[in-house]
């Protein structure tokens, strides 16, 4: 594997790519982490992948354990698992490439055809959960401010969502010092998302294009 794409990446954004051998002794630290298939992870500075889809293929690993019987339970929690991996990443043709990537992994997995709406599900998926931005200042390429989508499975083929802005999850580790403002509140009296969606189906995620928005619960 070629650690670096070119010198000038190099300079210009200290691009270096981890080998693989790292990434799985890095992980092997959190394993029973990367065996959780609701466990979220978060690559600041995902690259093209390296880590994310080497976690989306230990969570398939667990998927398979688990629900490996059962083809709908095995999609619906294949998906689950993609939708707990998050990224950010500067370099345009980086972020473009860790989504193809991860989808890559996914459709192997699963054995899906582009027409498959789990594919477009995951697709769309992907547009939000990796980001092309920037994970110091935290926002994105176009200024905004950087959000991400909770995703939970509610079972019998249906997913909620939860958008919530990263700057705010950021200070949960303040929130909870001793001795704080807010060390006496409750997580849920801090975290308010931002917005909240009606539960979807695979069919009704695939049909949602990267620049709409579902339509928000009120």
């Amino acid at each position: 594997m070629n650690l670096i794409k070119s010198k000038q990446r190099v300079a210009d954004h200290g691009e270096v790519f981890t080998p693989p051998w790292l990434v799985g002794a890095m992980l092997d630290l959190v394993r029973g982490e990367t065996e959780r298939i609701d466990s979220r992870f978060l690559e600041p500075a995902c690259g093209s992948g390296n880590f994310l889809v080497r976690v989306l293929q230990r969570k398939f690993e667990a998927v398979e354990s688990k629900f490996g019987r059962s083809d709908y339970e095995r999609r619906h929690y294949a998906l689950l698992a993609l939708m707990c991996c998050y990224g950010i990443e500067l370099l345009e043709d980086n972020i473009t490439e860790c989504r193809a990537n991860m989808l890559e992994v996914l459709s192997s997995y699963l054995q899906l055809e582009e027409s498959d709406d789990l594919y477009g599900a995951a697709s769309y998926v992907l547009s939000q959960n990796l980001v092309h931005g920037d994970a110091l200042s935290m926002r994105t390429i176009d200024d905004q401010p950087i959000s991400f989508a909770e995703w939970g499975y509610l079972g019998k083929g249906k997913f909620q969502r939860r958008d919530f802005r990263l700057d705010a999850l950021a200070q949960s580790a303040a929130f909870s010092q001793e001795g704080t403002l807010f060390a006496d509140l409750a997580r849920h009296d801090i975290f308010v998302p931002i917005k909240t969606y009606p539960p979807m189906t695979v069919r009704e995620l695939a049909r949602v294009s990267a620049s709409d928005d579902p339509v928000e619960a009120e």
